[in-house]
């Protein structure tokens, strides 16, 4: 990973109900394919040398789907940690869910923490799932706890502390917003919108994300831009 590469990255993988429907397949073959996805490239993050990986997988407006489909991520989210405890694991990287643990099958959090402790002392790679998440509702919580003492003190306040704030956000399918995802951390990262759709995201398109992130010119407020560099702000590629 050349040395402008983003070090922490979080990803809202976008898409996969569009691409099944594209194909003729249910809602849940799609959410499949986008697991095998997620395995993928999460396994080239750790490649090219990414610290920290965030993936959006759930979020707390998701509980407003149909029953049958919540239930039917509920299984695939099971599935998928067991899966990475076999698959991740291995390769050195560290498993954390954030988000809140209420209201989830108790099977979900038997598989949470069963992947949560088998690499827990991983140190490769940081891997982030957001389940059961929403950014406002991490920061009301956060606040009901906070006794004052400035940003830091009220980041301990967050689900997961030890997160550090991702340098790029990537988001599939086409949409150009956050969707409630790590609002407080988000201030000054980087956003990339996509028009591939969550299971067409190869590694071809992961590196080329990178590397437009590599091209930026971040001052996070410090300086103004030098006159002759090029305005570069929220892009959006197309396949």
């Amino acid at each position: 990973m050349t040395a402008r590469f983003p070090r922490n990255v979080a990803i809202c993988p976008d898409g996969n109900g569009r691409w099944a429907a594209q194909r003729g397949l249910s809602a849940m073959q799609g959410h499949l394919a986008g697991g095998d996805v997620a395995f993928k490239r999460v396994r080239d993050a750790c490649e090219l040398g990414i610290e920290q990986l965030a993936l959006f997988g759930f979020s707390t407006e998701n509980w407003a789907r149909t029953s049958a489909e919540v239930a039917g991520l509920m299984n695939v989210f099971s599935t998928l940690f067991d899966r990475g405890i076999e698959a991740l694991a291995p390769l050195g990287i560290r498993l954390r869910v954030v988000g809140s643990r209420d209201g989830l099958p108790q099977a979900v959090l038997d598989a949470i923490g069963r992947a949560e402790t088998a690499t827990a002392h991983n140190d490769r790679m940081r891997l982030f799932v957001a389940v059961n998440y929403g950014g406002r509702q991490e920061i009301l919580n956060a606040a009901r706890h906070y006794d004052g003492g400035g940003s830091e003190a009220f980041r301990r306040m967050l689900y997961a502390p030890e997160m550090c704030d991702p340098d790029l956000i990537i988001r599939t399918g086409g949409d150009r917003r956050l969707s409630n995802g790590f609002l407080w951390q988000s201030a000054y990262s980087e956003l990339l919108f996509l028009d591939e759709l969550w299971p067409d995201f190869t590694r071809e398109c992961f590196e080329t994300a990178l590397a437009d992130f590599a091209k930026r010119v971040r001052t996070l407020g410090t300086s103004h831009r030098p006159p002759s560099d090029p305005t570069i702000g929220v892009e959006r590629i197309s396949p």
